[in-house]
């Protein structure tokens, strides 16, 4: 998993682990806009995969996908074996990485593969699971770096029939249970880093004197054969994934294109290299501030911090985050492709199973307001996210309104009707100059996500102006990340973490801000401070608070030695000698600037 390597978070990526992403998750509070639009056309410089084909022909191909809204990454492989550790020592960082990260010989690292004999495993369960969870769709690592084939490759012996005792094809019983139960599949390929098989690249450079070949012969020999073998075997292939193109060339691309046509219709990602644009963007461990607009995307994301299997990793997600990161990427338009790592004896790990259930539960009563949706009509809504079908609205309430009045703001249409989606209660409701008030019953039906249907009517929405965020007694502010509007003319910062623990990250764009809207009741001098993380010694930003009047902050923040280490640094000091509404806005300055994350900004009266 690769993402940052090939988007602009390229930055964040190279400081926080030599050319590699971590990991994070993230529930935003950002602007939503419609994200479903027909991809653009490709430049010049980019290579579409498809490039006859008409927008009619394109809507046609991406529209099951485009229904989907929710697939299962599986990433599995040699690297479950060690499961994050080496020489008795937990590796930091990915699990799938261990061969990288902690440098070790390719003799060695094959030794792991005699115990890789995944007994327990149960394709069957496997799919039958995902589909109780609501997934449409798998996606599995074919061949992750680590070059190990999961199937029977007469490419390299470095694969699952030859080098373990288990000894058997992985994906042709997994391709076979999908078929039984409606299950599309899809694979994973690292066409470009391969660890183990000479001549493919590696992130960083080799370290292993037999890793050495030429790269050419590499894709020749191995890769373009192994694509050919997993488009030829196991059926119909509903998605094609490459990542971290590493050393990948025009020339060396294009070989892998003529293999499309074993699987018309396929669906393939950005991350092939060579110029070659592809179907879907693949924002990785993040979602979208605005979606990405005039393209397919599809985030990718872990449950705990690792993509394959690592023992010590018991970070997970609860299912309520990752139940509103469903909401809130299908708000936007895009796709959640939500990752599992079973261990080497071919098990899911018991958190696993526990959220995919729970996801399920939701997803059989609410389902309706996921799958075939498309972004939502509102700018921001405080309370929660929307989705939408032809003349439908569907209401994703987070926060229940505590005096069972909930505010749409801005939709100046009558609906027919109003009512719960678990259950078909009908609900009351009111045209207001602000928007439409529903009538809620005191409790919510469900305290992660509570669906209610919006139906009939013209289902005009006009964006509304914030609200603007109010002091506290002493006339302070506290301005959190999530409350923050994320903009850009370039590639907007994203909201990451955990509820109660978010920050803006991914700040890689000079054009890129964070604002806030304040009510200001108590003029003077107010002290600036911001929680910030960063291994910059010095990104230079500016702060500016306009409104009855302008004022300015040019500054710069201090390193903190890393991405995820906070300190609370004083910024300044912002005399606002009027009461009334202001936006205070951070943007990064042309000259100086270096990714940081913010958590909160701080506004202190001055006695």
């Amino acid at each position: 998993m690769q993402n940052r390597l090939i988007h602009a978070a390229l930055a964040i990526c190279l400081a926080l682990h030599a050319a590699r992403a971590g990991a994070q998750n993230t529930t935003p509070e950002a602007p939503v806009t419609a994200a479903t639009a027909p991809a653009a056309p490709a430049s010049a410089s980019e290579t579409p995969f498809v490039p006859q084909e008409t927008p009619a022909d394109r809507d046609a191909r991406m529209s099951w996908w485009r229904e989907a809204r929710f697939g299962m990454f599986i990433h599995w492989g040699v690297y479950s074996v060690p499961a994050g550790r080496y020489d008795g020592k937990e590796v930091p960082g990915l699990g799938e990485w261990i061969m990288h990260d902690a440098r070790i010989p390719r003799a060695t690292y094959q030794q792991y593969a005699r115990s890789f004999d995944p007994i327990h495993y149960d394709p069957d369960a496997w799919v039958r699971l995902a589909k109780e969870a609501g997934v449409k769709y798998i996606v599995i690592t074919s061949k992750h770096h680590d070059g190990f084939a999961l199937f029977d490759t007469k490419a390299s012996p470095w694969n699952v029939v030859q080098a373990t005792p288990y000894g058997k094809d992985l994906l042709a019983p997994l391709a076979a249970a999908c078929r039984k139960y409606g299950i599309r599949l899809g694979f994973y390929y690292s066409q470009a880093n391969d660890w183990n098989n000479p001549g493919g690249a590696a992130a960083g450079g080799h370290w292993d004197s037999t890793q050495n070949g030429s790269m050419d012969d590499y894709i020749r020999n191995v890769a373009v054969p192994q694509v050919k073998e997993i488009l030829t075997h196991y059926g119909k292939v509903a998605e094609l994934w490459w990542d971290v193109p590493t050393g990948m060339t025009p020339a060396r691309a294009a070989q892998f294109l003529p293999l499309l046509a074993l699987q018309p219709g396929i669906i393939v990602n950005n991350r092939l290299g060579g110029d070659v644009k592809g179907d879907i963007e693949t924002p990785e461990q993040y979602i979208p501030a605005t979606g990405i607009p005039g393209r397919d995307w599809e985030t990718c994301m872990t449950m705990n911090d690792t993509w394959g299997y690592k023992v010590d990793d018991n970070h997970w997600k609860s299912a309520s985050t990752l139940i509103r990161n469903l909401v809130d990427i299908a708000s936007k338009g895009g796709n959640y492709l939500l990752n599992v790592g079973p261990t080497s004896l071919g098990d899911f790990p018991g958190p696993i199973v526990e959220r995919l259930q729970s996801i399920g539960r939701w997803m059989k009563v609410n389902g309706e307001a996921i799958y075939g949706t498309t972004a939502s009509p509102f700018e921001h809504l405080d309370w929660g996210r929307c989705t939408q079908k032809p003349g439908v609205l569907y209401l994703h309430v987070f926060n229940w309104p505590a005096d069972g009045r909930l505010l749409v703001p801005g939709l100046r249409s009558v609906p027919g009707s109003a009512y719960l989606l678990d259950g078909h209660k009908p609900l009351r409701f009111e045209h207001t100059a602000e928007g439409l008030i529903i009538h809620l019953p005191t409790a919510p039906p469900d305290s992660i996500a509570s669906v209610i249907v919006v139906k009939g009517g013209k289902m005009v929405v006009v964006h509304t102006p914030p609200k603007p965020l109010l002091s506290a007694a002493d006339g302070s502010f506290t301005l959190s990340a999530a409350q923050a509007r994320l903009g850009s003319t370039g590639q907007p910062p994203q909201l990451e973490g955990e509820p109660g623990r978010q920050n803006i990250g991914y700040w890689t764009d000079t054009k890129a801000w964070a604002s806030w809207t304040v009510s200001v009741k108590k003029p003077g001098r107010y002290a600036v401070a911001v929680d910030v993380a960063t291994p910059a010694s010095s990104p230079a930003w500016t702060i500016t608070l306009s409104g009855p009047i302008a004022l300015k902050i040019d500054t710069v923040v201090s390193g903190t030695g890393s991405y995820g280490t906070y300190q609370n640094q004083a910024m300044g000091q912002l005399n606002v000698a009027q009461a009334g509404t202001y936006v205070l806005r951070i943007s990064p300055r042309e000259t100086g600037w270096e990714p940081v994350n913010l958590r909160s900004v701080q506004l202190t009266p001055v006695p």
